[in-house]
């Protein structure tokens, strides 16, 4: 994949992140706030004030992810982002850690 092809495919996602979020917050289903700054989305559970951290690593292709939970990568593998330590898919994983940290079952994706 080029720089480019990276970078677009890195903004969508990181768009239907936020897509997402917003959503759900607007469904009442958890209380959230994106914040967008680049390359880098911030998703803070009103709450309890806890975090996740999204953005994309074009040098090496990945998209990173910080949570309580930790930090993780995800290489492009056909057209899904997989961890490059478990091979779990990205949106799964996000999903798992949302609803850690937000206190009600979330979906995304």
């Amino acid at each position: 994949m080029t720089e480019s092809e990276f970078l677009d495919l890195a903004d969508s996602t990181l768009n239907r992140i936020e897509t997402c979020f917003d959503n759900l917050n607007d469904q009442d289903v958890v209380d959230v706030e994106c914040k967008r700054n680049g390359n880098v989305l911030e998703i803070e559970f009103i709450a309890n004030g806890s975090k996740i951290i999204v953005n994309s690593q074009a040098p090496l292709q990945e998209m990173w992810m910080a949570a309580r939970a930790g930090g993780y990568h995800y290489k492009r593998v056909g057209d899904e982002w997989r961890n490059t330590r478990d091979d779990s898919e990205f949106f799964a994983a996000l999903s798992d850690v949302a609803t850690q940290q937000g206190g009600a079952p979330v979906k995304i994706g």
